[in-house]
């Protein structure tokens, strides 16, 4: 931790617009106060941003206006000037064809609003999956001073006296009705528990997960990722992070103070520590592209192969985020790992101060919710990195929510060329498939989908579940709900739309998977597939058509692998230039 902060008062970035008596200044200063504001609110005090993903189209984020509002009470104590803007909000539960096609949006509308507006810090509100990763990559690519506030969680469900988990029991009651142990008209009643508040994901899904990267790499403040999204104290969160901002700015404490190498590799051990979602994984990466740290998947499996799963939430475990909140939340597994040795304490927060200094005093409430080491869930957590002719180039699995069992497998593909293909046959019972096969689902990557969309955990056939049987080994190019589970591979890169070896995996060839030794093997030989492979074309396969135009067309051609963040490769490495010139 080096940071020296900035000599104050200063002149700051916001008074190449308000400062002075020129035409252009008097042209911007005039058409803001027709707010009604004060004059000397723009007397050169810091101006604030709040960069807000409020939407109600994006149900997580519905109740972020009244965090903004909190927040504005907390830069005005601190003497700044707050002012709210709207970015693009990518909904993970009602986008077509799916968020994550929308994410690098989101990001770039983002990046671009912070560096042309007349701000000085900003505060970043978020919620749903994407919005958090897109929120912290716009902010690195400009580099001004930022914080996040996340929106939190929502609380727990509760159906015929089961502990509902949103998303989790989505998957659950669904495979049970498709098995007939649940009826069509039990599974509607058991909707209006599966999400009873404001708020985002109760599991330890990627919501929850991205909240914890965020106070993990140091970029929100200790304890902002578990309070529920209706607890009073998420209020005091926004509240106390706006006067938090304020500091930060005339310090000039910015995301590249923080977002470095060691800051990602402290997230890493976190997201094994609390079973976090694979998504993680790829938005990890992408943030990293922004702030030119150079992470790799390799770096995944370096930092988080020997970290012990000790939360104990659903989907690798049995509780939800108000029980976590309620133990202690992020910062007690965070002092866990300082205790191991598995953290780099002097990483330095928006705080001020080292990760280590604002967790070592905290206490655990609850020792069956965050787990002494000698009782975790699974003692090698994190996220498994595989590799092999299958995956050149990587693929990812979650032991924590992974059957022990099929850790270790050799099985008979069956093959899906894409998601409608999976649709069209997967209930028909003259499938040729049991329980010892590999399920294989082909052209769901970044371009595939497009958009990598999370359909990695395909559901079982009917006549497997009716067996009793609730885990096959499956692999895909896609991503997983992180609410989801199972023995998944997911992210096989590169994807089969671009001719990856996926996209020539055939029904009855074997797959060995092998965890342990992070192994991924197509079982032909290595001449065969080099033919199948010199065969391919996208345009036989009638895989990755390029759309004629907007957003789309320029996602298809410029979207990276899912093993470097699925970003787009001209805004790798683009950080910094956040004062532009001025149109008037």
């Amino acid at each position: 931790m080096t940071f020296k902060p900035a000599t104050w008062p200063r002149k700051l970035r916001s008074q190449e617009w308000f400062g002075g008596t020129s035409k252009d200044a008097i042209y911007h200063r005039s058409w803001m106060k027709n707010q009604g504001l004060p004059a000397d609110l723009l007397d050169g005090r810091p101006v604030i941003g709040i960069c807000n993903t409020w939407s109600e189209l994006t149900p997580c984020n519905a109740h972020l206006r009244d965090l903004a509002e909190r927040v504005k009470f907390g830069v005005y104590e601190a003497g700044g000037f707050p002012v709210e803007f709207p970015v693009f909000s990518p909904s993970e539960s009602t986008i077509r064809p799916t968020a994550m096609m929308y994410r690098n949006l989101c990001a770039m509308d983002v990046e671009e609003a912070i560096r042309a507006k007349c701000i000085d810090g900003v505060v970043l509100l978020a919620g749903c999956d994407k919005t958090t990763p897109a929120l912290l990559m716009g902010a690195a690519s400009v580099d001004l001073p930022a914080i996040m506030v996340s929106g939190g969680p929502m609380l727990n469900g509760h159906f015929k006296g089961e502990r509902v988990g949103s998303g989790t029991h989505l998957w659950k009651f669904s495979e049970a009705v498709r098995a007939g142990e649940m009826s069509a008209e039990e599974f509607v009643e058991a909707e209006a528990s599966m999400s009873r508040s404001a708020g985002s994901c109760n599991t330890m899904g990627t919501a929850s997960t991205m909240a914890s990267m965020a106070e993990a790499l140091g970029m929100a403040l200790s304890g902002n990722a578990a309070i529920p999204a209706v607890d009073s104290r998420r209020r005091v969160m926004a509240h106390v992070t706006g006067r938090r901002i304020v500091d930060m700015v005339k310090d000039d404490l910015k995301p590249s103070d923080i977002m470095t190498k060691r800051a990602f590799e402290n997230a890493i051990r976190t997201n094994g520590a609390i079973g976090g979602s694979t998504n993680a994984v790829v938005h990890l990466l992408a943030m990293a592209g922004r702030c030119d740290v150079d992470l790799t998947l390799d770096d995944w499996d370096r930092c988080g192969r020997d970290v012990p799963t000790i939360v104990n939430l659903m989907p690798s475990g049995k509780y939800l985020m108000e029980e976590f909140f309620y133990a202690g939340g992020l910062p007690v597994v965070i002092k866990r790992l300082g205790e191991a040795g598995m953290l780099h304490k002097d990483a330095l927060t928006v705080s001020g101060q080292g990760i280590w200094d604002e967790v070592k005093d905290v206490q655990n409430w609850n020792e069956d919710v965050i787990l002494p080491v000698e009782k975790a869930l699974t003692q090698s957590g994190g996220v498994a990195v595989l590799r092999g002719n299958l995956a050149p180039n990587g693929a990812v699995l979650k032991p924590s929510a992974a059957t022990p069992a099929l850790m270790t497998h050799r099985g008979r593909a069956v093959v899906f060329e894409d998601i409608d293909d999976y649709k069209a046959r997967i209930n028909d019972d003259a499938l040729d498939i049991d329980e010892t096969c590999v399920m294989v689902l082909k052209n769901c990557g970044p371009r595939g989908y497009p958009g990598m969309a999370e359909v990695g955990n395909m559901g079982l056939p009917p006549k497997i579940l009716k067996k009793g049987i609730t885990d096959m080994v499956r692999i895909s190019d896609a991503r997983m709900s992180g609410t989801a589970f199972g023995t998944v591979v997911l992210h096989t890169a590169p994807e089969a739309a671009v001719g990856g070896p996926l996209a020539v995996v055939r029904t009855g060839d074997m797959i060995e998977l092998d965890v342990a030794e992070r192994r991924l093997h197509l079982d032909i030989p290595d001449a065969e597939l080099a033919a199948r492979l010199a065969d391919w074309s996208a345009e036989k396969s009638g895989a990755n058509p390029r759309p004629a135009s907007g957003y789309a067309q320029l996602y298809h051609d410029r979207v990276t692998g899912a093993d470097t963040g699925a970003d787009f490769d001209f805004l790798i490495g683009c950080r910094g230039n956040a004062v532009g010139k001025e149109a008037h």
